[in-house]
């Protein structure tokens, strides 16, 4: 699941605004994960971008900061699973910080296939 050497994360590829936030919390999908919930919403961009919403119920600085920084590796080494042109919001909880970064990846990469199911066939399946 590893990204070709160099492959980096380029700032058009980062959320910085609230208003993104916003939009992508009023539009988007949930996928909720053990220890994390994604928030996928369209941005009408060729490319996709990640956002990170860490807040103080998951720590101190330092778990906020760890949970981030294992977010965004996870998403630079692994673009190929998001969709294209759509905003990725990765909100983390506790228990993230428990599991290792290939749980997680195998658990969005599971989660992703999933939602990409034609939504007739999901319902089906409920």
């Amino acid at each position: 699941m590893d990204a070709a050497p160099g492959a980096r994360l380029r700032k058009r590829e980062r959320m910085r605004r609230r208003a993104d936030f916003e939009a992508a919390y009023r539009s988007g999908r949930r996928i909720r994960l053990p220890g994390l919930t994604l928030v996928l919403a369209p941005n009408g961009l060729p490319f996709s971008r990640i956002g990170l919403s860490a807040s103080r119920r998951l720590g101190g600085a330092v778990k906020r900061n760890r949970a981030k920084r294992v977010c965004r590796e996870i998403f630079r080494r692994n673009k190929a699973l998001f969709p294209p042109g759509h905003d990725v919001v990765f909100i983390p909880g506790a228990r993230l910080l428990e599991m290792s970064t290939r749980e997680l990846e195998a658990a969005i990469a599971r989660a992703l296939a999933r939602d990409r199911r034609p939504a007739a066939r999901r319902n089906e399946t409920r």
